[in-house]
């Protein structure tokens, strides 16, 4: 499984026309399973998701995760990022999980998040979706749990 987060000082996420998740400071974080991911993925991404130490401590490092400020968590579903773009011009989305695991993994996923952190707002599963934020750094990582793993 793939997180693509970035530190945000707010996020929203928009369905045709409509808001249906926003965050104050937190994550903004694009989900994505792969083929072969289980939930067993999906837990440990999580974990490593909560506790990722991205925003500052008093002196200024990069301390503290999501969970130690009480940050908010924008979880927007993306299959885009298992991309293979290694030949050609046109990427091959073959590396993403079938769009029936993919939506149970992203929602298993929400769930466990739910049950661990208290601000959890999301995107919508298969929707074309709108999201705005403002990257606060910037700072952006690339997560990733791998089945083979």
């Amino acid at each position: 499984m793939i997180a693509l987060l970035q530190r945000v000082t707010q996020a929203k996420v928009d369905v045709a026309g409509a808001t249906i998740g926003a965050i104050d400071a937190g994550l903004m974080v694009l989900v994505c399973a792969e083929r072969g991911d289980t939930e067993k993925e999906a837990d440990a991404l999580l974990a490593k998701l909560l506790g990722y130490r991205v925003f500052a401590d008093d002196a200024g490092k990069m301390n503290r995760s999501v969970t130690d400020v009480a940050g908010g968590l924008l979880l927007v579903p993306q299959f885009t990022l298992a991309a293979d773009t290694k030949s050609g011009t046109r990427p091959s989305f073959t590396p993403a999980a079938a769009p029936q695991d993919g939506l149970r993994l992203f929602t298993h996923f929400v769930d466990q998040a739910r049950s661990r952190h208290a601000t959890v707002q999301t995107g919508q599963f298969g929707a074309d979706m709108q999201v705005s934020l403002t990257n606060d750094g910037p700072v952006t990582f690339w997560l990733q749990v791998n089945a083979k793993q």
